[in-house]
């Protein structure tokens, strides 16, 4: 639900930022769907770049603590997706029109 909420625009985001709404992925990586258990692990995916947050159940407002985190570790991602590709050692991270993808391999094919 909050992945959808990035691609349809919901979120304020700056506007390099925009450009990787589409490719943004939110994934519940606990034991169970209810977050009611016991290690509660949301990861927050740019390609090859993630983060993963840890939540206990018992954090009063948890959906919308989870979901500033997520919106906060999509902007961090952002940052460093920026910084990678502006690094000068080729091995960045590149939108592709329908795919994120890893310059340096398109670059080897």
């Amino acid at each position: 639900m909050i992945e959808d909420s990035f691609h349809s625009g919901k979120y304020p985001v700056e506007d390099q930022q925009k450009n990787f709404t589409d490719f943004v992925e939110v994934i519940n990586r606990s034991n169970t769907d209810d977050l009611q258990s016991s290690d509660i692990k949301i990861e927050v995916r740019i390609q090859n770049l993630y983060t993963i947050n840890n939540y206990v159940p018992n954090i009063q407002h948890l959906p919308g603590v989870i979901e500033m985190d997520v919106l906060d570790s999509f902007r961090m991602l952002c940052r460093r997706s920026a910084r990678v590709g502006s690094d000068k050692s080729g091995d960045d991270i590149a939108l592709s029109k329908g795919t994120l993808h890893n310059s340096k391999a398109q670059k080897n094919s």
